[in-house]
């Protein structure tokens, strides 16, 4: 996630600046083909460009809305994980029928609170696999500069990748071992939650209500987990993105035929003049393009994404603090660079 107020120049060129040498390099060769080539053949009129650039326009508007909506929703999901966790864990050790807890039952409470930390860093481990249409997935070059934006990122913040130091911190050796069996390991967790909290009743620790009332709880926890893995799993359709990548392209290829023509009304240092104003203008679109195409995946690793991991350090802290737990709380983390993560 950005947290500067405002998408600083070094964002922006990490994101789009490469694309600047060969939009440049476009603009210049049609500039100087009909500069001292005279190839005035390949010129179109400018009404066709303005009516292609507008139609873009429509549709990357259309691109980037629904992109944003999918970034907001991931955002209200861990939202609600925030608020149902703290809810969780209050009525798990609030609810006492016998008016003071046995050693047993509340090595159980601080069994299942532990284990919904631990559930937090695997579900967040697991959204962070990377899928065939996201950016880590790309093949050849492009593939490349995203690997090292994420490594640069993750370098940037040591809990980044400790999920495993965390499990083994909250989880018992035995559940750790059965991680390799299940293919989503966040689910089984939760289960084991519903197990204990059944325990607790059997104990005589909570009524039957007070259960059901924990029980909604973890169902609530399977009801964001699902919506995240939603949108995971499901990718913005490829044929409004698809589309979108191909008439921008196809945009910009054309703007300079159309664009020099326009300024050499102005003398032969207009199609000079027209080479800047070529690429800032191409430049824009795929700007525009960009943001969308980075922000319909939440949950890829990238500058972009949902801070899951500084949503996961607060529950942990919180957790932490409302099981009676004060000493060597881990630090909230930080935004690096403009970047939270």
């Amino acid at each position: 996630m950005i947290t500067t107020k405002y998408f600083n120049y070094k964002q922006v060129l990490n994101l789009a600046g490469g694309h600047i040498i060969w939009l440049t390099a476009w603009c210049t060769l049609v500039a100087a083909l009909f500069y001292f080539f005279k190839w005035k053949w390949m010129i179109i009129p400018w009404v066709p460009v303005a009516l292609i650039g507008t139609a873009e326009a429509f549709y990357v508007g259309f691109k980037n809305n629904q992109a944003y909506d999918r970034l907001w929703e991931a955002r209200k999901i861990w939202g609600g994980i925030v608020n149902s966790s703290r809810s969780f864990v209050s009525m798990l050790y609030a609810f006492n029928t016998t008016g003071e807890g046995n050693s047993e039952t509340e090595s159980i409470k601080k069994k299942i609170a532990y284990r919904h930390i631990a559930w937090l860093y695997t579900f967040r481990e697991q959204l962070l696999v990377p899928t065939e249409w996201e950016h880590m997935s790309q093949k050849r070059h492009f593939g490349d500069i995203n690997i090292r934006r994420h490594r640069l990122i993750k370098a940037g913040f040591p809990d980044y990748g400790r999920t495993p130091i965390f499990l083994h911190k909250y989880l018992s050796e035995k559940e750790l071992d059965l991680q390799p069996e299940y293919k989503n390991f966040a689910t089984y967790l939760i289960s084991k939650q519903a197990k204990d909290v059944n325990e607790l009743k059997n104990f005589g620790d909570i009524t039957d209500f007070n259960q059901m009332q924990l029980q909604e709880a973890l169902n609530l926890f399977y009801d964001y987990q699902g919506q995240a893995e939603r949108i995971k799993k499901f990718p913005s359709p490829r044929q409004f993105a698809s589309t979108a990548f191909i008439f921008n392209v196809i945009f910009i290829m054309l703007l300079p035929l159309g664009l020099v023509n326009e300024f050499a009304k102005l003398g032969n240092w207009g199609i000079l003049i027209s080479i800047p104003f070529c690429v800032i203008i191409g430049w824009i679109y795929i700007v525009m393009e960009l943001v969308g195409d980075y922000s319909e995946n939440p949950f890829e690793g990238m500058m972009f994404d949902i801070p899951m991991l500084s949503i996961c350090r607060t529950i942990e802290i919180d957790v932490l603090q409302m099981i009676g737990e004060h000493d060597d709380l881990p630090e909230p983390i930080a935004s690096k660079n403009g970047v939270l993560v």
